[in-house]
């Protein structure tokens, strides 16, 4: 089963006093921590653009001069590009769970599709959810606040806040390779307009035999 997986990367430790500041200056000692105590960590100023491994030819100093105008590194010149292109007609949604503690963001339409299925567990929940490739959905903080329950063919995940218990998006058995967005976890603003489309889950098999387009929501 796929789960959403949180990128990030670790910052280089600072000195422990940065030049003209005041441990710094000529005459004065510098206190060094403890043994048993961390020296605090400065964020690391900006440096000069990566250089990218692609052969742009004629277009490098373009690329380049983009780069530092924007304060872009290579793979955020990309994903400024690819976001604007692939992403084409669709909107950026955010959204989470009730705390806060898990966000994320989803590309979609701004015309939603949305599914109200009657299961045994979505009829519980009240799960009525969009269903985005998994390419499309991006976890921004939250990956150790999401506790999953399955269930029968343990093929949906269903993943929920520890914290609040609120179920922002999960993994449906209909589009086990993609992700099913509860429009109603999602920030306001960006939602021009709703469709529900019932589906019979309680006769799952029955019902996913019949809809023609279900199963391809997540190859979108």
């Amino acid at each position: 089963a796929r789960g959403p997986e949180p990128t990030g990367r670790r910052g280089r430790r600072a000195p422990l006093a940065a030049p003209g500041s005041k441990q710094g200056r000529p005459g004065r000692k510098r206190k060094l921590p403890l043994p048993d105590q961390k020296a605090e960590e400065a964020p690391t100023p900006p440096g000069p653009p990566e250089s990218c491994p692609l052969d742009l030819g004629g277009q490098r100093e373009r690329w380049v001069k983009f780069q530092k105008r924007q304060s872009l590194t290579c793979e955020g010149a990309a994903k400024l590009l690819l976001d604007t292109f692939e992403y084409q007609g669709l909107v950026k949604h955010t959204g989470g769970c009730h705390c806060g503690a898990v966000r994320f963001e989803v590309w979609a339409s701004a015309d939603l599709h949305v599914f109200d299925c009657n299961c045994s567990i979505c009829k519980k929940k009240q799960n009525r959810h969009f269903i985005v490739p998994a390419s499309r959905f991006k976890l921004l903080k939250g990956a150790e606040n999401i506790t999953t329950y399955t269930f029968n063919t343990h093929k949906a995940q269903h993943t929920f806040c520890k914290s609040c218990g609120v179920q922002s998006f999960y993994t449906p058995r209909s589009n086990p390779d993609g992700y099913g967005i509860a429009p109603h976890c999602l920030d306001e603003g960006s939602v021009r307009s709703i469709v529900i489309e019932e589906f019979n889950g309680s006769e799952w098999e029955k019902a996913i035999k019949e809809h023609k387009t279900i199963q391809s929501k997540s190859k979108e």
